[in-house]
């Protein structure tokens, strides 16, 4: 618990920082330089992991998709879970048709969590994606900046000075253990 500043603080430069092994809960915003999984390789467990980046993007964006195959008349209805609508805004769609030439649309936007995806043929495998921004209330009442000054006291220095080919002491970690004991 802090009134201020970082509740932990955490410094490593040869091993981890922290290292969790469990459930992890941040009730707030997680920043981060980056980020990604990383398993056992599935194909090679004993002998690799398989890491993947997160997909990243200036909105608070949520994905939803899925395949689905029209019927005789070229209509497809895909329902998206109850709470779409409350947890999502600004809808965009995606559609691809599998297998065959074929042209496809969103002959319905979302109403009541559902939309329709018409072809021009029937029996079109489609494979569809939609996303939308999250506009629940915590979402809209935390909103990140994309783009921000730092503050005063946080100007001139780095997150990660080496990949601008800077000294560590031009770093922000630098800086506050220089104001603080932190040792």
């Amino acid at each position: 618990y802090a009134d201020s500043g970082w509740g932990v603080y955490a410094v490593s430069n040869s091993s981890w920082a922290g290292y969790f092994q469990g459930n992890v809960n941040v009730t707030g915003t997680l920043s981060k330089s980056g980020g990604s999984f990383k398993i056992d390789h599935p194909l090679d467990p004993e002998g690799k992991y398989l890491s993947h980046s997160f997909v990243e993007s200036p909105d608070m964006m949520n994905i939803y998709n899925g395949n689905v195959r029209t019927d005789e008349d070229g209509y497809a209805v895909i329902e998206l879970p109850d709470y779409f609508e409350a947890l999502n805004r600004d809808f965009r769609y995606q559609l691809t048709v599998i297998g065959q030439f074929a042209q496809a649309i969103v002959a319905e936007e979302i109403v009541d969590r559902h939309f329709v995806i018409r072809t021009n043929l029937s029996m079109v495998k489609v494979s569809w994606q939609v996303t939308g921004i999250r506009h629940d209330p915590w979402a809209d009442a935390h909103r990140i900046p994309v783009v921000e000054d730092k503050p005063a006291e946080e100007q001139g220095t780095y997150l990660v000075p080496d990949v601008y080919d800077q000294p560590e002491s031009m770093s922000l970690v630098a800086r506050v253990k220089g104001q603080a004991s932190i040792d």
